[in-house]
């Protein structure tokens, strides 16, 4: 990459891995709340799903700020992680995919939600009549059946945690090396007179990575829409 800097690289590097951790981490979450949220009547669903979506509809420093409050070194939760574990999640990289991570939750719940609401429930009530337990139909029949809508929800949430900016920066600042994400790069070179430059690059490679994203999930959704129909 030669038309990289060293510092645009490591930026690109740290978004990466804080997307795709993000990801991983929110995953058996997303699927657990989605079906959750498509097949169980419950108490207070309306405000668990509120809770879900939230992030959507306030703004991302909020959520930056009771990211803090919660898990900074004085906080609720990060004062015993620092204390009994030596753990500090705020100003570290871990803690922009956490701030990523609670962005892009919803938009993955969302995603696969529509999915499960999509799948027959006769079909899963058909499976357990013939003898196959709960968790067998689920992992056999009804977790294939959403896996297209499971890897939408997956480019989805790494698209909204590589862009994500509001949250990162009021949980873990923008530190060079440490938390710095591409969106953060970019707005330190525009702050820079002579950064013009470096923040188109870095703009383009954003978008490009983002595109990529998008057309790996509809190939692949395609292919598996195909085999499960065949």
């Amino acid at each position: 990459m030669d038309w990289m800097t060293p510092a645009e690289v490591e930026a690109l590097m740290l978004s990466l891995k804080v997307s795709v951790t993000a990801v991983i981490a929110i995953l058996p979450f997303g699927i657990a709340a989605a079906w959750l949220l498509a097949r169980r009547d419950f108490f207070g669903k309306t405000l668990v799903d509120g809770l879900i979506h939230l992030p959507l509809v306030v703004p991302p420093v909020v959520i930056g700020y009771l990211l803090l409050v919660l898990l900074g070194r004085r906080g609720v939760v990060g004062a015993w992680l620092y204390d009994v574990f030596d753990i500090s999640i705020a100003f570290t990289w871990r803690g922009a995919a956490v701030a990523a991570a609670v962005m892009a939750f919803p938009l993955m719940v969302r995603a696969i939600r529509l999915s499960f609401e999509a799948v027959d429930p006769r079909l899963e009530t058909a499976a357990r009549t013939l003898g196959a337990g709960p968790m067998r139909v689920f992992f056999t029949l009804t977790l294939p059946l959403v896996t297209p809508g499971i890897l939408t929800g997956c480019v989805l949430a790494f698209a909204r945690a590589l862009g994500e900016f509001g949250a990162t920066i009021t949980f873990v600042s923008n530190i060079p090396g440490e938390t710095s994400t591409l969106p953060l790069a970019i707005f330190s070179s525009i702050q820079n007179p002579s950064g013009e430059e470096a923040a188109f690059r870095l703009t383009l490679l954003a978008i490009a990575l983002s595109l990529a994203a998008l057309a790996a999930s509809e190939f692949l959704s395609r292919r598996l829409s195909k085999r499960l129909k065949g």
